[in-house]
């Protein structure tokens, strides 16, 4: 799942983005509206952190200009100021939920999750692809009936892989969706983790869900192989 947050508190965005990368989070960060306005149109996101109170552009106007497109992407708002009438605006803008500064980071990460589970558009609590089953709320996948232990990456990468099942993708789009922007490491990551999953969810089961395509990436069966 792919975040962006956007907080020109340098500090407090950079703490929030290496606790959702924990958490298997891939982030991006904006420290100004106008940026996060700007990553929001250009890339696809399954929710958006969004600080209320910003120079130039606040988070009001960023959420409205979304809105305005029909660019529905959750949007969690955060902010210093607590006054029912900072909630009823922030909501009345097109925000789906908000949380008060200080915050606690688990409160943060579940109603992010709670906001992704909804979605911008109707999408199933649960992912199938035959036998395998993935959820992304709880974090738990299963080949049939028995569940399977997953990493934090494993995970996010298979989640990426069964939101597009029976689509191939490149390692640089499963790196898009799983790392972020500013990854400058080695591309064939992505071929380690999916021997990970292979090891975990296929052999053991008799099963062969994620293919190779050579020269293009690689592709989830919708069957589940």
């Amino acid at each position: 799942m792919r975040i962006l947050v956007v907080d020109d508190e340098v500090r407090l965005a950079d703490g929030v983005r290496r606790g959702l990368e924990a958490e298997g989070f891939a982030v991006d960060v904006a420290n100004d509206g106008v940026d996060g306005l700007w990553r929001a149109r250009e890339h696809r996101y399954d929710a958006i952190v969004l600080d209320l109170m910003m120079p130039g552009m606040s988070g009001w106007k960023v959420v409205e200009a979304l809105r305005a497109e029909e660019n529905w992407t959750p949007v969690l708002m955060l902010t210093a100021k607590d006054g029912d009438w900072d909630q009823v605006e922030a909501f009345e803008s097109g925000a789906d939920d908000f949380v008060t500064k200080p915050f606690s980071f688990a409160v943060l990460v579940a109603r992010l999750r709670a906001l992704i589970r909804r979605g911008a558009v109707a999408r199933p609590t649960v992912l199938e692809a035959g036998d395998l089953r993935v959820d992304p709320a709880a974090r738990r996948a299963w080949r049939g009936e028995v569940e399977v232990e997953l990493t934090s990456r494993e995970f996010a990468v298979l989640e990426h892989l069964i939101r597009h099942r029976g689509q191939v993708l490149s390692k640089r789009e499963v790196i898009a969706g799983v790392w972020d922007d500013d990854f400058e490491g080695d591309p064939n990551i992505v071929e380690v983790y999916v021997g990970h999953l292979r090891r975990k969810l296929d052999r053991p089961f008799g099963r062969s869900a994620i293919e190779t395509v050579r020269g293009a990436g690689y592709r989830l069966a919708a069957d589940g192989g």
